[in-house]
C-alpha cells in the first residue's frame, strides 16, 4: 500500500471476479444444454443413442450440479469478490487464496462433469459427488472462508453492510450442511456409503437439500441483490430495518423447513409437521426481502422501459416472491398430497432457478462486466432481446410443468364409479404428458437462446474493450488510512453488532444450527423413532451389488421407493411403506419424482425374465414406456472381488454383517447369481449369460419390499 498523508491507496483485485464472471457464462451454457438434452430424452428416448453415459439418469445430476454449483456458484463468487472489496474498502486478504479458490472450484466442476456421467454417484440429491470430491469441496470452501473473513478483518469500514450479512450466512451455512450430509464411509476410491440409514438419511439429506437452496441459491443471491440492485437503480435500499428483519428471520426459519420434502413418507409425523409449520412461517421474511427489493426500484421505474438490467431485477425479485410463496403452499399436507412426485415440483424448482437465480445472475453480470472491462455494454438491444427471450422461456417452461404436474397428480388419484383406479397402467399417466414435455423443451430452448445471446453480447463487450486498448489493471481508490477495527464505535442496537464480526458470525451460526439439532438429533438418539421390524434383514452380497448398479444408473431420479398411505397408492403398488423397512438402506432411495412407477413393492411382482426383458427393451413389457433400454447390463460383468469391501464399509456404518458373511461374500454372490441365471433360462431367456450385471440388478429389484408379508394383508 502506498501512503499519502492520512489517505492510503488500495488496488482492488479485479482479475478474480473477471475470471469467475467468464466461467459463470461457460458453465451456465453447459448446464442448461445438458438440461435441454435430458428434457428431449423424455420426449424421444432414442436421443441417448444407446450410450450409457448420456442417459437421462446419468445426465440429470450433471445438469443439476452444473446449474447450481457451476453456474450459480461462480456467479456468487464473481459478485462476492467484486462487492466485498468495495464495501470494506480493502483488497482481498490473499491473492494466492483467491487463485486457489478459483482453480480449485473449476477443478471440482470438471471432476463432476467426468464422474457423474461415468456413474459415480451417492444418489443424494444435489450432493451426488463421491467422497474424494467432497473432501476437495471442503478444502476449497475453507480457502474461500479464510479469504472472505480475512478480508473482513482488514476492512476500513466499521459496519458490515447488509449484503455481507447474507454472505456470512452462506459461508457458515454451506460448511455446516456439506459436512453433516457428506459423512460417509469409503468402500473404494469412488464409492462410499453414508453413515446415516433410511429415515435418518432421508431427514439429513433434505435438511441439506432444502437448505442448499436456502444458503446456496437464496442467501448469496440476496447478498448480490442488496449490493447490485441499488447500484443499478442508483438508489439506497428501501428499508434498513426491513433488511434486519429479513436477514435474522430468514436464517433462523429456513433451516427448519427441510422435512416438508418428506410429507406422507415414513418420516415421523412430528418432523413432517415441523417442516410444514416453518415453511409457512418462511413466507414472512421471504416476502419482506421481495418488498425491500421492489421498493428500492421505486425511483427507477422510468428506466424500466429502456434499461434491461432494471427489467431483469424486476423479473428476478418477482420470481423470488412467487417461488417463496409456492414452496410453502406445496408444503401444506393437502396440497403436497397432490403435488409431490409430480412435475409441479419441477416447475417450482425451475421458477426459482431460471427466474430468481438466473436473472439475478444476468442482472449482476450486465452491470459488472462492462465496469470490470472499463467499457460500455456492446448492445442494449441484445440485452433486451436476452431479457424477453429468457422471460418468455420461463413462462413456457413453468406453465407446462404446472399443467403436467396437476394433471399427473389427478390421474394418479382418479377412480372409476366402481371404485377402481381410472388409470391403473402407470405408463398412461406419463404418455399423456408428452405435449407438456414438448412445451418444456420449447421454454428451455428459448431460455437457452437468451443465454447464448447474452454470451455473445458479453464477448463483443470484452472484444470492444480490447480493441479500445482499455487499461484493465486493478482499480485504485484512496481511503482513510485507518483500520476500521481499531476505530471507536458508539453505535447501539444492530449497528453495534455490525461492527463485531465474530459475535455476528457466532449468532448467525447459532440461528442456523438450532433447527437441525432439534429435528435430526431425536431420530439418532431415540430408538423408538425408528422401530425395528424383525423380518427386515440386511441385503445379500449380490443385492448390495445390484443396489449399487441401481444407484450408478441413477434409477432413483425416475422411480421412488416410498408407497404413501393413500388409497390410490396402496391399490397401485401395495401396502404403504414402514419406517423400519429402511433400517439398512445406505443411502435411502425414496426419490423426489415419479417418471416411472414406485418400486418399493416390486419384489416378487414379476418373474426374473420380466425384469430381464424390461432392461433389454422397456417397451416389450410396458407398451408406451419412455424409459431407455440398458443393453450394457447384459454385457458388463459383475466384479465379484469388490463386494467384500462394500460389505465391510456397510458394516462400519452399522449394518450387522458378520466377518464370516464378508469373507464368504463372493461365494454367496456367485451362488445367488447362478440361481437367477437358471430361472432366466427356464423362463424363456435361453441366451442369458452368467455373471452379468443384470443378474445383480434383478436380485435387488426382487428383494424390494419383500421383507414384510404385505401381500397377504394389503388390499389389492
Amino acid at each position: 500500500m502506498e501512503q499519502r498523508g492520512s489517505l492510503t491507496t488500495i488496488q482492488y483485485d479485479d482479475q478474480t471476479p473477471r475470471w469467475f464472471a467468464l466461467v459463470t457464462l461457460l458453465w451456465g451454457a453447459v448446464g442448461m444444454l445438458a438440461g435441454l438434452v435430458i428434457a428431449t430424452e423424455l420426449i424421444y428416448w432414442q436421443v441417448n443413442g444407446g450410450i450409457p453415459y448420456i442417459t437421462f439418469g446419468r445426465l440429470r445430476p450433471l445438469h443439476t450440479n452444473a446449474v447450481i454449483f457451476a453456474f450459480g456458484g461462480n456467479a456468487i463468487f464473481a459478485g462476492v469478490y467484486y462487492s466485498l472489496q468495495r464495501l470494506l474498502k480493502a483488497r482481498m486478504f490473499s491473492d494466492t487464496l483467491s487463485k486457489l479458490h478459483f482453480w480449485g472450484w473449476q477443478f471440482i466442476i470438471v471432476l463432476a462433469a467426468i464422474t457423474l456421467p461415468a456413474g459415480f454417484s451417492t444418489a443424494k440429491e444435489y450432493a451426488e459427488l463421491e467422497w474424494p470430491i467432497d473432501i476437495l469441496i471442503t478444502i476449497v470452501w475453507v480457502i474461500f472462508a479464510i479469504n472472505f473473513f480475512g478480508t473482513i478483518f482488514r476492512r476500513r469500514e466499521k459496519h458490515l453492510y447488509v449484503a455481507i450479512w447474507f454472505h456470512i450466512a452462506t459461508v457458515i451455512g454451506i460448511a455446516m450442511l456439506h459436512i453433516v450430509n457428506s459423512l460417509e464411509v469409503p468402500a473404494g476410491f469412488f464409492k462410499s456409503y453414508p453413515v446415516w440409514a433410511g429415515v435418518q438419511d432421508a431427514l439429513v439429506q433434505w435438511w441439506y437439500g432444502h437448505n442448499a437452496v436456502a444458503f446456496f441459491l437464496t442467501t448469496p443471491f440476496l447478498g448480490l441483490m442488496y449490493y447490485f440492485l441499488p447500484k443499478a437503480a442508483e438508489r439506497p435500499v428501501f428499508s434498513y430495518r426491513l433488511s434486519i428483519i429479513h436477514f435474522w428471520t430468514l436464517v433462523f426459519i429456513y433451516i427448519w423447513a427441510g422435512p416438508h420434502h418428506l410429507q406422507y413418507t415414513a418420516l415421523p409425523q412430528w418432523a413432517q409437521t415441523l417442516g410444514m409449520v416453518f415453511s409457512l412461517m418462511l413466507i414472512g421474511p421471504s416476502w419482506g426481502g421481495m418488498i425491500n427489493g421492489l421498493y428500492t426500484l421505486r425511483g427507477a421505474w422510468d428506466k424500466l422501459r429502456t434499461d434491461p438490467i432494471i427489467k431483469m431485477w424486476v423479473v428476478s425479485i418477482s420470481f423470488y416472491g412467487m417461488s417463496t410463496l409456492e414452496g410453502p403452499i406445496l408444503s401444506i399436507r393437502s396440497v403436497n398430497k397432490l403435488g409431490h412426485y409430480t412435475d409441479w415440483i419441477v416447475g417450482h424448482v425451475h421458477s426459482g432457478a431460471l427466474g430468481w437465480v438466473g436473472f439475478t445472475t444476468f442482472a449482476t453480470l450486465y452491470w459488472m462486466i462492462p465496469r470490470l472491462y472499463r467499457t460500455k455494454l456492446y448492445s442494449q438491444r441484445l440485452a433486451n432481446l436476452h431479457f424477453w427471450t429468457g422471460t418468455i422461456g420461463i413462462v413456457f417452461y413453468i406453465v407446462s410443468m404446472w399443467v403436467a404436474g396437476v394433471m399427473q397428480g389427478l390421474m394418479w388419484k382418479a377412480f372409476t364409479p366402481e371404485g377402481t383406479l381410472a388409470y391403473p397402467n402407470f405408463v398412461e399417466t406419463v404418455t399423456r404428458l408428452k405435449p407438456m414435455y414438448i412445451g418444456r423443451v420449447v421454454g428451455g430452448l428459448l431460455y437457452f437462446s437468451g443465454v447464448v445471446i447474452g454470451i455473445y453480447n458479453f464477448a463483443k463487450t470484452i472484444a470492444q474493450a480490447k480493441a479500445e486498448k482499455t487499461d484493465l489493471s486493478d482499480e485504485k481508490v484512496q481511503v482513510p488510512d485507518v483500520r476500521a477495527i481499531e476505530t471507536p464505535d458508539e453505535s447501539k442496537g444492530h449497528r453495534w453488532l455490525e461492527g463485531r464480526v465474530v459475535l455476528f458470525s457466532v449468532l448467525t451460526f447459532l440461528a442456523l444450527v438450532v433447527g437441525g439439532l432439534v429435528e435430526i438429533v431425536p431420530l439418532i438418539v431415540d430408538k423408538t423413532q425408528v422401530p425395528a421390524i424383525a423380518t427386515v434383514k440386511p441385503y445379500t452380497p449380490l443385492e448390495v451389488y445390484g443396489r449399487d448398479i441401481y444407484i450408478r444408473e441413477n434409477c432413483n431420479t425416475c422411480h421412488s421407493q416410498m408407497v404413501r398411505p393413500f388409497r390410490d397408492e396402496v391399490l397401485r403398488y401395495g401396502d404403504y411403506s414402514k419406517v423400519g423397512e429402511f433400517a439398512y438402506d445406505h443411502p435411502f432411495l425414496w426419490g423426489s419424482r415419479r417418471i416411472g412407477p414406485d418400486l418399493h413393492r416390486v419384489g416378487g411382482k414379476y418373474p426374473d425374465s420380466w425384469h430381464y426383458f424390461h432392461m433389454e427393451d422397456p417397451r416389450s413389457t410396458s407398451a408406451g414406456s419412455i424409459m431407455p433400454p440398458y443393453p450394457w447390463l447384459k454385457e458388463w460383468e459383475i466384479d465379484y472381488a469388490r463386494i467384500p469391501n462394500h460389505l465391510q464399509a456397510l458394516k462400519t456404518t452399522g449394518v450387522p454383517y458378520t466377518e464370516e458373511e464378508i469373507n464368504q461374500a463372493e461365494t454367496s454372490a456367485r451362488k445367488q447369481a447362478s440361481e437367477i441365471l437358471e430361472r432366466l433360462k427356464g423362463g424363456g431367456v435361453p441366451d442369458a449369460q452368467a455373471d452379468r450385471e443384470v443378474l445383480a440388478l434383478i436380485a435387488y429389484l426382487q428383494r424390494l419390499g419383500s421383507d414384510i408379508n404385505w401381500r397377504n394383508t394389503a388390499r389389492q
